[in-house]
């Protein structure tokens, strides 16, 4: 039985993309929304809703072979305040690592530690909180390495994200490793926060060899409800209002998804999200802004409102607009659509913007975790045989 805790765990999205072949020992969130729905998903047998500060040893009596931890972006995001792993949300990294050091003192080391967060973190405060936990990685003495995966790969949402994964370091890791980064899952960004790490730091480093997925064919327009019950559509009004928001460089883009629809008899789907922009004249306005590449806009929490997306859809020359509805959300961060999401339309909005896309935890997990796992199982096996 391979199994994991889940920290930071959301409605457990990291559970979804591990699959049934994981098993969830001990879960933990401080949101009591998240919980609640965590618990209509999952069952709450193994979630304890509350500060990570308050986790003890005895609540993780199971061992884990997987630690993984989504643990607050804001700080450490582009869009947030800048306070880093200092900061009150993202700095509960450390009292969670606290409990991952206790673990493995009490001999009870799992064998993968997987962190994720956002792309922030590789530039925050000049590289030096990805430094602080590329040298708690190191300090523990896991092989350790990062890659960037943008959920573009598996679902019509850009979404790239920060993920770092440390191997027990009695654990081989020839297969799953390369000598080279990869263009694919080593960003340029990257690149540079690994070259301005001390020379210590990158003696544990492991460039993770991860094959590339099938060619993605799902559109946004796929995933788009046919009568959706979280939202409304707007009406003709509110709909030409957004599209006197827009420049004549968008409004053309407008144009051309409506000549399209009509050329092709297809529904055309577009994402909007409206920004404050700066003319030549130096003067502020928001603006609508809209894309039709098939792909949606990464989705955020909805902070005042301005991060939720709108999507147009052009059907037959005529254009409708409205919010992306709860499940849409939802289908962009790979969740079956039997899963229980809140009925207040920000609430499922922060849950499934605050979460973890399901297909790259499965793509991580059957090209890293399990082949992990399988080494060690080999290993335990051969062991035995000696000692029999």
């Amino acid at each position: 039985m391979k199994t994991f805790y889940e920290f930071f765990a959301g409605s457990g999205m990291a559970r979804a993309g591990l699959g049934n072949s994981w098993t969830c020992v001990f879960a933990n969130d401080f949101d009591h929304k998240k919980g609640t729905v965590y618990q209509q998903n999952w069952g709450g047998e193994d979630l304890f809703v509350g500060d990570v500060k308050t986790v003890t040893q005895e609540q993780l009596s199971k061992n884990a072979n997987l630690i993984w931890a989504s643990f607050p972006c804001q700080d450490l995001s582009l869009a947030g305040a800048g306070a880093g792993l200092k900061g009150e949300r993202s700095g509960t990294f450390w009292p969670f690592w606290s409990i991952v050091k206790q673990k493995i003192a009490s001999g009870s080391a799992p064998e993968i530690i997987a962190i994720e967060n956002v792309c922030g973190m590789l530039t925050s405060h000049k590289g030096e909180d990805f430094a602080a936990i590329c040298s708690a990685f190191h300090d523990i003495g896991y092989h350790y390495g990062a890659l960037v995966v943008d959920a573009a790969l598996f679902l019509p949402q850009s979404r790239p994200r920060l993920f770092i994964i440390g191997i027990r370091s009695d654990i081989a890791v020839d297969s799953i490793r390369s000598e080279k980064p990869s263009k694919t899952w080593h960003s340029r960004t990257l690149l540079n926060a690994y070259s301005n790490l001390d020379d210590d730091l990158k003696s544990n480093w492991v460039w993770w060899n991860l094959p590339e997925p099938a060619e993605r064919t799902l559109v946004f327009a796929d995933l788009i409800e046919k009568i959706p019950n979280s939202v409304n559509w707007h009406t003709s009004q509110e709909t030409q209002q957004i599209m006197d928001m827009m420049t004549d460089v968008n409004l053309a883009k407008v144009e051309a998804a409506k000549n399209l629809s009509i050329k092709e008899q297809k529904k055309v789907v577009g994402t909007i999200y409206k920004r404050t922009r700066t003319d030549s004249f130096g003067v502020k306005a928001q603006r609508a802004e809209v894309r039709f590449d098939d792909v949606a806009g990464c989705l955020r929490t909805p902070g005042g409102g301005s991060s939720r997306q709108v999507i147009m859809v052009v059907e037959k020359g005529t254009v409708k607009t409205r919010l992306i509805s709860s499940r849409e959300t939802a289908r962009l961060m790979g969740l079956p659509d039997d899963y229980i999401l809140p009925k207040n339309y920000n609430e499922a909005y922060h849950l499934t913007g605050d979460g973890v896309v399901v297909p790259v935890v499965s793509h991580l997990a059957s090209h890293i975790f399990d082949p992990v796992m399988e080494y060690v199982s080999e290993d335990t096996a051969e062991l035995l045989k000696q000692i029999a």
